[in-house]
């Protein structure tokens, strides 16, 4: 393998999943699993199909209640590509797919340089006649509607005939996460097919409820030499073109396959079908295709590319390569947000959780646009989180933890542990710290991009209302003179209640009332900035009444955090809890990152321990630098330093099982801000968590997104210290032996391709030539000013 490819050897029907996964090819429009064409939808395979945003609401029967779910819906498949051979006596042979025993040798490579996915195989068919299959694929990063396959067919010391079936298949359902089996999962209706000669399939359909209109279109062609016979074949659910081509040594078969998508959210079309028809009959051949998909590829690298050297530095730019996929420029175009397994499976129903606090911070700093674009899917969806809070009896905007199509919660109210088969009431949706999480990426966003007009308008909207929210639901306790927020649950997730409690939910879980408290506080700063017109209007847009905020600004400084021996508590009661034998469960069970599934599993509940599934308390270090977490605290009148923090970490350092491939992420950013050894085997871990799949099966659903985007910014950000903060570029670099060397450019207000690598104990910095102002740089010990064109070379501290 060289550090720009995938290679997987021989064809193992265990791994395909996996492998469909990671290699997955997309623009941000639309991705593809990287399923073998000649396969059909499975147990072992799962060619799907994903558009950005694309959904739909079915209602199934679940452990006896109707409950009704939206999912990202698996659109028909373009891929089916198939052939097989005449046999002497006329006849034609059975299909060739890899499940057969045809199959002689087998061999994928993931490209990412030009984002192409290669495949060579090789059968023999009941003649003993051996088949080359040569294989290129492509999902356009120019033009975000077209994709194209180009085949090639070898025939090895043999003469005759091959049949190629090139096709459109609409019958196709979600069937790509196996413990939804028993949910309704046929979300396509009204599907037709039809022709356009000379040599073009085309299928439309509907999402049966979302009424979202689906066109494809295919052309195939050989090319060279003339078929002997081709026909266009529609029928009920499939597009079928049928090619019989003569073949023999020195005489390849080469078919080109290229298709359009469309779909009715699209902008700047009359008809979804037409557009598919049109636009595949005007697409270039293969080879001018391939030239313009890689060139769109080498300028999205050449903007976003984080060069670190070894093994490291292959798999962040897989990680790269796959957030690209689903969150390219074509995004800053669409009304969708962050889905949490991206566009490459359907885990989650491709909804919306809070990973976008893991993705943005990255995408701030080389494709702002998509940035905005994603937070303006929020905004979009504001007056829903108003209705939400107000069913709530809340004042403020009450966002939901899972959204997708409209910004309704489509958090689920029951789940499925698979090690009981239990069907179980969930409670996440009280997770209502994903507000803080928007509200934070609007002003780190807004921090980035200097975009002062989104901070003052959608922004600002967004931020006020967010406050309100924690403002109105923080309730007062006279005793304590403290105000609570009840009835949540934390990141962790693993606890949902109180022992032996008919209630769900948690008291002044840490997480939740601290971001609260920074969220107000943000917000209280944000009107003391506005112009005073605009300030006016933001209040009366919103129905804010100036009266209430010298009681926000009480609730931003008087938010309860417990504490227990000594260390800052999940929530209250937490030190209550009893103590988990983890050298009992380690030893008893292969894995116990799902722990709370083992415990449900032996009649016993999560609850009940000092366990957790991942980060909580700890993502305060995530989200701040140590110096502002302590000015929160004190601004809360709590004790802070660095005797409490690093307490605290140990503390649930030894509590956490790690049931979220996010937990590494923030475990390994922590310790290396704290310079601490044990930061590179979280970081590792976190960097494995995909590639090899380390929860076990989980990859095959889909990618974890925020896992990969977060290992990307853990270089960027963590590793640099680096914020965007007071109109200049902040720099703490902390050492990390097994990464000493990195660079990468980012983009930062008007300057694009600022160069930052860290080499030989020191720090280079260089700004591109331009109009633009010089940029402030400052360290612990300095500040600079880099003109645009110069460069500055910084000597660090020893380690």
């Amino acid at each position: 393998m060289s550090e720009w490819t995938w290679e997987y050897e021989g064809y193992d029907p265990a791994a395909e999943r996996l492998r469909e996964s990671l290699c997955t090819l997309g623009n941000g429009y639309f991705a593809t699993r990287g399923a073998v064409p000649e396969c059909r939808a499975g147990l072992v395979h799962c060619p799907g199909t994903y558009a950005a945003g694309c959904y739909n609401r079915l209602e199934s029967t679940v452990a006896g209640r109707q409950v009704v779910n939206e999912d990202m819906v698996n659109l028909p498949n373009w891929l089916p590509l198939r052939f097989r051979l005449r046999s002497r006596g006329g006849t034609w042979g059975p299909w060739l797919t890899p499940d057969s025993t045809a199959l002689l040798d087998h061999r994928q490579v993931l490209d990412l340089r030009g984002a192409v996915l290669i495949r060579t195989s090789r059968y023999r068919d009941d003649a003993a006649r051996a088949l080359r299959v040569e294989q290129i694929r492509l999902v356009h990063m120019g033009d975000p509607h077209l994709a194209a396959l180009r085949t090639v067919l070898t025939a090895e010391d043999w003469t005759g005939d091959v049949e190629v079936e090139s096709a459109l298949d609409g019958d196709v359902i979600n069937a790509n996460v196996h413990r939804y089996r028993s949910l309704n999962r046929h979300h396509l209706a009204r599907v037709r097919t039809g022709v356009r000669e000379p040599g073009t399939v085309w299928l439309r359909c509907r999402t049966s409820t979302s009424d979202i209109g689906i066109a494809m279109a295919a052309r195939s062609a050989v090319v060279g030499l003339p078929a002997s016979s081709s026909q266009l074949r529609p029928d009920r659910h499939r597009a079928v073109h049928r090619l019989v081509i003569p073949i023999g040594p020195g005489r390849p078969v080469e078919v080109e396959k290229t298709v359009a998508l469309h779909t009715s959210r699209d902008t700047a079309i009359a008809d979804p079908l037409e557009a598919a028809v049109d636009r595949v009959t005007e697409a270039s051949d293969f080879a001018a295709l391939l030239h313009s998909h890689v060139a769109a590829w080498k300028r999205l690298w050449r903007r976003a590319e984080v060069r670190v050297p070894g093994e490291a530095g292959r798999i962040l730019r897989l990680h790269l390569f796959h957030v690209l996929q689903t969150l390219s420029p074509h995004t800053a175009d669409l009304d969708v947000g962050v889905p949490a397994r991206g566009l490459h499976g359907e885990a989650y129903r491709g909804h919306v959780f809070w990973d976008e606090l893991f993705v943005l911070p990255y995408l701030n700093l080389h494709f702002p646009e998509v940035s905005r674009a994603l937070l303006t899917y929020r905004h979009r969806r504001l007056p829903q989180a108003c209705r939400a809070a107000a069913a709530a009896g809340r004042t403020g905007a009450m966002y939901p933890w899972q959204s997708g199509s409209d910004g309704r919660e489509e958090t689920q109210e029951l789940h499925l542990n698979p090690r009981s088969g239990r069907w179980l009431p969930d409670h996440s949706r009280l997770q209502h710290h994903v507000g803080s999480a928007i509200a934070y990426n609007v002003w780190q966003y807004c921090e980035a991009s200097g975009d002062t007009e989104f901070l003052h308008t959608k922004g600002a909207e967004m931020l006020l209302q967010i406050a309100r929210f924690w403002a109105d639901t923080a309730v007062h306790d006279p005793e304590s003179n403290r105000y609570r927020i009840r009835g949540v649950v934390g990141p962790d997730e693993y606890h949902d209640g109180y022992p032996g409690s008919s209630r769900p939910g948690l008291d002044d879980n840490t997480y939740t009332n601290v971001t609260a408290a920074w969220v107000i506080t943000r917000a209280l700063d944000l009107v003391r900035r506005l112009p005073a017109w605009r300030r006016e209007e933001l209040f009366e847009h919103v129905c804010l009444d100036r009266d209430q905020l010298p009681r926000w600004e009480e609730v931003s400084r008087r938010l309860r955090v417990p504490y227990h021996q000594g260390v800052i508590s999940q929530f209250e009661g937490y030190g209550d809890l009893a103590e988990l034998d983890w050298d009992g469960y380690r030893a008893r069970y292969d894995s116990i990152r799902r722990l709370d599934r083992i415990l449900e599993a032996e009649g016993d509940s999560a609850n009940r321990y000092k366990a957790s599934k991942q980060a909580d308390v700890l993502m305060l270090g995530y989200l701040f630098s140590p110096t502002e977490l302590q000015r929160l605290f004190r601004r809360l009148g709590y004790a802070m330093d660095d005797a409490i923090w690093r307490g605290t970490v140990d503390y649930y350092l030894r509590r956490t099982s790690h049931g979220s491939t996010l937990s590494e992420l923030v475990h390994g950013w922590v310790l290396a801000r704290a310079r601490r050894a044990e930061a590179w085997q979280y970081f590792h871990e976190a960097l494995e968590s995909d590639v090899a799949d380390v929860q076990g099966g989980t990859t095959g659903e889909g990618v974890h997104l925020g896992a990969m985007a977060g290992t990307l910014d853990l270089v960027q950000r963590c590793l640099t210290g680096l914020e965007t903060r007071e109109d200049a570029l902040w720099l703490d670099p902390v050492p990390l032996p097994a990464l000493s060397e990195y660079g990468f450019s980012l983009r930062y207000r008007g300057h694009w391709g600022i160069s930052l690598r860290r080499h030989s104990g020191q720090l280079e910095l260089g700004v591109p030539d331009s109009e633009e102002s010089p940029v402030r740089v400052v360290l612990a010990d300095r500040a600079v000013t880099i003109a645009p064109g110069e460069t500055c070379t910084l000597q660090l501290p020893p380690s």
